[in-house]
């Protein structure tokens, strides 16, 4: 039975609780949980399924607040309808170090927070990964294990930002039907008015994507219901504009730029309780809005009760399987059969094009982990990372492979709500100059430490003829220097296999997987099952002839160059030996002997990568060299840029020589 709707007073102990945490903080963003406040009541009262006392349901609705400097709204919501870890004590600690109530809503879904959110337009394209995630998993476990909506409260922020029109065009396009976003259409952004900067009929642009669509009042909640019921029966993504007023209740600033999150005083509080009749002391909810939010939080525990039933009346094998998907756990075999790809890869000693090894190795797994769901941003046939998986479309939620369009923004954003929704493990794949697109997207699985895998072909000036704009000198660097992504450029087949293994054991944070376009040799001739990249760097060649001189060390293809500058030094009687380093964070990572060891103490350093110095330092020291990039590429063939720049056996031969003397 459908409970009855939600009374102003649970709106009203939203609104309350968000400024008493405000004021307490000291600062905080009062506009949008004092002007959504009606919307995010009748949700969770009517129409969202959720246990608190179950955060991690894997059947549960999915919540977005992806205006997420708004977080007093969620931080209400969840304490209101029970969740543990948003305890009164962590709300009235808001925004204080170590607090659960962040400034903005980070990833903890114990806490009920579904997503990291905060850089605008991020969120809306995280639902749009949980909507697609959903509608997959339905397709293989059906409507008993996996039936869940998803739901996002949009900001005009959210829908300015380029990540926005890309997410409503995808979504429409895909007809997902059980996504839905409420549109907090108040007309003001921080600036003040929004006419400020936009003219366009923002609701026409989901009706033109496919999207349904209703405007509403927001604060009328016979209306919001009534739109929810709607946006629930119809088949498409659903989008409902909320015409609300921004900080409504605090009288100084609602409908104003200020109530964006200027200033609150006590005497705020004070009018906005004699206005609306709101006689609790700050932090205090009466007895009957707190009962009618505790009652809304137990409405789902029956729905989660008859769920669980489903499950354990599964066969053994059936249920085994599901919560083992549920659980994120690969399936047992793929590690055996990527090895035995690496073995046969290492015995076949074959020139390869790095960016197909990677396909090669994707189109194993795909077989063994049923799991793996790739997007790709309209590169198809460049990087090859299709394959026998079939398209996820409006047709067909069983596909695998998500034609993203050119909207590498909101393919990462996506890959990131599938990590976060769970249940599949998801890859985003483009071109590495094309990484800056993804950018914010990438910084935000590391920060929320999403095992989202990032693929990228072309990444050198080894790609030639397009030019220097296709040419990423310096993305390296920059991909490198973020905490907790973890970046690895394998230099042949078999690092290849051992990139994809590190990768997929990762749980805590996103891996960067960076191949170069063009062929280049086998040089790892062991395909035993020792993963020596997991170590981050190791000795690929040792010197010979005596003690070790010099230590050339590199990544990617120019391991190659650094392979044959080699020969060049020993022929000339200078031991020197060649460190492969498929990942700077991994090596960073091990004992310092190991470290010592590996690249030698008290020797000549040089490294030799097709991008920029800045990083190697660390390893060569101030006196190391370094043969690269010092600047953006050109067009031409790569083996003459190669030359162009310097970047061959015998400029790195010399820069050792140099030092040697």
């Amino acid at each position: 039975m459908q409970p009855a709707l939600p009374t102003p007073a649970m709106a009203d102990a939203i609104r309350f609780l968000a400024v008493d945490a405000i004021l307490q903080a000291g600062e905080g963003h009062q506009g949008v949980p004092l002007g959504m406040a009606e919307i995010a009541t009748v949700l969770a009262a009517r129409h969202m399924r959720f246990d608190p006392s179950a955060p991690a349901w894997f059947d549960r609705d999915r919540f977005v607040l992806s205006n997420g400097h708004g977080s007093m709204l969620l931080y209400a919501m969840l304490h209101l309808t029970g969740y543990g870890k948003i305890s009164l004590d962590e709300v009235r600690r808001f925004r204080e170090l170590g607090s659960h109530c962040a400034g903005h809503p980070e990833f903890d879904v114990a806490a009920g927070i579904e997503t990291t959110t905060g850089p605008l337009g991020q969120g809306i394209a995280n639902a749009l990964g949980m909507a697609i995630a959903e509608a997959h998993l339905n397709a293989r476990f059906g409507d008993d294990l996996v039936d869940h909506r998803t739901w996002a409260f949009v900001g005009d922020g959210c829908l300015q930002e380029g990540v926005g029109q890309e997410t409503i065009q995808l979504a429409g396009h895909l007809k997902l039907g059980k996504l839905t976003f409420f549109w907090d259409d108040n007309a003001i952004t921080d600036d003040g008015a929004t006419a400020l900067s936009i003219s366009e009929n923002v609701a026409d642009r989901f009706r033109v994507a496919g999207w349904h669509v209703q405007e509403i009042d927001g604060h009328d909640m016979a209306a919001i219901d009534a739109a929810i019921l709607a946006a629930k029966a119809d088949p498409r993504p659903s989008m409902i504009a909320c015409r609300t007023i921004i900080a409504k209740g605090v009288a100084r600033l609602q409908g104003q730029r200020g109530g964006h999150s200027g200033k609150l005083f006590p005497q705020d509080r004070a009018d906005m309780a004699d206005a609306l009749g709101w006689s609790a002391a700050p932090f205090e909810t009466p007895p009957a809005p707190r009962e009618a939010w505790r009652a809304a939080g137990a409405r789902g525990r029956e729905a989660r009760a008859e769920w669980e039933g489903r499950l354990a009346r599964l066969s053994n094998a059936a249920r085994g399987e599901f919560e083992r998907v549920a659980a994120g756990d690969r399936p047992e075999g793929w590690r055996e059969a990527l090895r035995a790809w690496k073995a046969h890869k290492a015995a076949q000693a074959a020139p390869d094009f790095l960016i197909q090894t990677s396909s090669d190795a994707a189109s194993l797994l795909y077989d063994h982990i049923p799991e793996l769901i790739a997007g790709c941003a309209d590169l198809e046939a460049p990087t090859n990372h299709k394959r026998q998986l079939a398209a996820f479309d409006a047709g067909n939620r069983a596909g695998r492979y998500i034609h993203c369009g050119v909207r590498e923004h909101a393919m990462g954003s996506l890959a990131n709500g599938i990590a976060a929704h769970g249940g599949l493990a998801p890859l985003a794949v483009t071109y590495l100059p094309f990484s800056d697109y993804e950018r914010p997207a990438i910084r935000m699985a590391a920060l929320m430490g999403a095992p989202t895998i990032f693929v990228f072909s072309h990444d050198s000036i080894g790609i030639g003829k397009n030019g220097p704009t296709h040419q990423p000198v310096e993305i390296l660097a920059s991909l490198r220097a973020m905490p907790n992504l973890r970046v690895l450029r394998p230099c042949d087949a078999v690092e290849t296999a051992e990139a994809w293994e590190i990768a997929l054991e990762r749980r805590d944070g996103p891996t960067a997987l960076i191949f170069a376009r063009q062929s280049g040799p086998t040089l790892r001739r062991d395909g035993g099952p020792e993963n020596k990249s997991a170590r981050g760097a190791y000795v690929l060649a040792e010197a010979e002839g005596g003690a070790r001189r010099a230590t050339i060390l590199s990544t990617g293809t120019e391991v190659a160059v650094a392979m044959a500058a080699r020969d060049i030094l020993q022929a000339e009687g200078a031991p020197t030996a060649v460190v492969s380093m498929p990942c700077w964070d991994l090596f960073e990572e091990q004992p310092q002997g190991w470290r010592d060891a590996t690249l030698g103490v008290g020797v000549v350093r040089v490294a030799v990568e097709a991008a920029v110095r800045l990083g190697w330092d660390r390893w060569i020291g101030e006196r190391g060299g370094f043969v690269g990039m010092r600047s953006f590429g050109a067009s031409g063939p790569a083996d003459q840029l190669y030359r162009h720049f310097g970047i061959t056996p015998e400029a790195v031969a010399a820069a050792v020589r140099e030092r040697l003397a």
